[in-house]
């Protein structure tokens, strides 16, 4: 199994909580399209911190090919856009168990 971890700071201080659910929509939509995935999750950080993230990806995978063919799947790449345009830094992790 791997696990995909991403960690978003959304760039609109007055939208963030709008800009959050966007992208929690967005994500959570994936789940069942992408061959491979078996979790996916969204959620938004609840505390105020300089060194926090606003936004947390945390998603399965059955295995390296898998995550592999979510990176390029078109629903995702999709998504992609549609989140770089709401955020002004990303953090990743993948890791396999």
């Amino acid at each position: 199994m791997v696990k995909h971890i991403v960690m978003w700071r959304l760039k609109n201080e007055s939208a963030k909580t709008a800009d959050a659910i966007r992208i929690k929509s967005l994500l959570e939509g994936l789940a069942g399209q992408i061959p491979g995935m078996t979790h996916i999750e969204v959620g938004s950080n609840f505390l105020t911190d300089t060194n926090s993230s606003d936004v947390v990806l945390y998603s399965e995978f059955v295995d390296r090919d898998a995550l592999d063919g979510y990176q390029q799947h078109p629903l995702h790449l999709s998504v992609v856009l549609q989140v770089k345009e709401l955020v002004s830094e990303r953090r990743v992790v993948d890791y396999q168990c």
